[in-house]
Formats: C-alpha cells, structure tokens, sequence
C-alpha cells in the first residue's frame, strides 16, 4: 500500500497524577520535517519521541503537541527532603558551635529553604516511558489514517492511468494516416511554391520534416511510463518521489506529442492527457 502524507490523530492518557494529551497533524513535505509544541515540564521526552516517528514515518511535515493536564481527581500533597533537613540541622549546630549567639532556625525558614519542600511530581524515567506508550497508539491511529487516505489516492491515479492507456491506444492508430495526409497536403503546397523544384528533392524536403513530426517514440515512451507508474503504485511503500518524476516525464512526453501533432484528433487526446497527468501530479504531491 501507498500513504498519504496528510493525516491527524489524538490520544489522552491518565497518568494518575495528571492526563497527557498528544496530538500529530501531517501535511505534504518534501522531507521529514517534525515540529514540536511540548510543555516544559515534558520536553525530556523530546528525543526518544523524534526517534519514535522517524522510525515510522518516512516523509511530511509533522506537527507534535504534547501537554500534561492537571487531573481534577488528583489528589496533590507536599513533600519533606528528609536527606536536606539533616544537613541543615548539622549545619544549624556547626554554626551554634562556633557562633553560640546565632539565632537557631525556624520551622518556616526551614519550610522556604529551597529543596525542603516540594510538590510530588511525577519520576523522569516514569513520565518518558508514558508518553512514548501514549506516541506509540497516536502513531497507529496517524498511519492508519495515512495508509486509507494512501488507498484513495492510488485508487485515482491508476484510474487516470486507465483512462491515458486508452487514449495512447485510440491515438496510436491515427498516427500513420494524419501523417499520410498532411504530407499529401504539404505536397501541394511545396509544389504550388516552389514550381522550378524537382521531385526528388521535395520528396527528401518531406521525408526530413516526417521524421520531425513522428510521435512514435512518445507514444512508446508514454506507455512505457505508464506501465512503470502503475507497478510503482501496486508496489506501494514510499513512492511518493518516484512517482513525482514519472508524471514529469508523462508531462514531457504529452507536451512533445501535442507539438508533433498534424491532427486535430491527436491534438485533443494530447490535451487530454495533460489534464490527467496534471490531475495525478496534484494527488502525487500528498503520497509518502
């Protein structure tokens, strides 16, 4: 299968202590581009989150807002640094040693002394390991939704790609007769103004001017380019690049074909072609 570049997905998570909210949005980008919106208090678990998506998305410009809410269930409650109160009480007596007039502390001066007292948050390692469980199910949900938008999209190219096989196949036997019959018309018109030349020449001057006007090549080269366009898709995985060039060589070829053209009938179908790789060339924009 082919993915889309454009996707979204949210998940929450309870956490006991507060409820992590994660949302990703995609749009089409040339490369993997990953911007972050995350809380200061949750920005540790940047780095194994950028890992975490470049290992499963492979092109676009992601958008990852990461928050931690307060959980209104929440019991919160104060801490005491046993370890700090200690040291301040051996502090207090090395100086009363010294310093016997000192004023000893009070309990609030104690409370303010920084590190003594402090809210009980959420461990490190606990709060990284929960938001890349949490990035983890967004992901499913984002490719998921990638890979049904993908679905769509090569469903539409390989119908456009139909569509031109049959226009290449109603062209290709035009060809031989449009050819025929604007050279018999540029016959006559060689010979009306140029009545002093010989027929051996005007026969060369039209036979060089055929082989300008041949569109054999292009149409070969438009089914070999649609053929590669259609097992590029069936093949699936991140094709988005490949099948970007492929509509710029169909384009070529229709451009060149629409040129060459004697006929208004193969004037047409070249015209329609363009309109199908250009609708293509819009949809391919949006694939992995």
């Amino acid at each position: 299968m082919i993915y889309s570049m454009t996707g979204y997905a949210a998940r929450s998570r309870d956490i006991g202590r507060g409820i992590l909210h994660l949302e990703l949005r995609t749009v089409n980008s040339r490369y993997l581009d990953i911007n972050f919106r995350i809380g200061e208090d949750l920005r540790l678990a940047e780095p194994q989150l950028r890992e975490l998506i470049a290992a499963r998305l492979n092109r676009g410009k992601v958008e990852c807002r990461l928050n931690l809410l307060a959980s209104p269930t929440a019991a919160h409650g104060l801490a005491v640094n046993r370890a700090l109160l200690l040291q301040l009480r051996a502090a207090e007596s090395a100086v009363c040693d010294v310093l016997p007039e000192a004023r000893p502390l009070t309990v609030s001066e104690v409370l303010r002394w920084p590190g003594v007292l402090a809210d009980e948050g959420l461990a490190a390692d606990f709060l990284v390991s929960e938001v890349l469980a949490l990035a983890g199910a967004a992901l499913d949900d984002l490719v998921a939704t990638r890979s049904r938008e993908g679905d769509k999209l090569a469903a539409m190219i390989l119908e456009r790609v139909e569509r031109m096989r049959a226009l290449v196949a109603e062209a290709a036997p035009r060809l031989p007769q449009a050819l025929a019959e604007y050279q018999e018309r540029l016959t006559v018109r060689l010979r009306e103004a140029l009545a002093t030349l010989d027929e051996e020449r005007i026969r060369q001057e039209i036979g060089l001017f055929a082989a300008r006007i041949d569109v054999a090549e292009e149409i070969s080269r438009l089914t070999a380019h649609l053929d590669e366009t259609a097992r590029v898709v069936k093949q699936g995985g991140a094709v988005g690049k490949r099948l970007d060039f492929l509509m710029q060589e169909l384009n070529r070829e229709a451009n060149t074909l629409a040129s060459k053209s004697v006929s208004a009938e193969v004037t047409g179908i070249a015209v329609e072609l363009k309109l199908l790789i250009e609708q293509m060339r819009e949809q391919v924009q949006n694939i992995e």
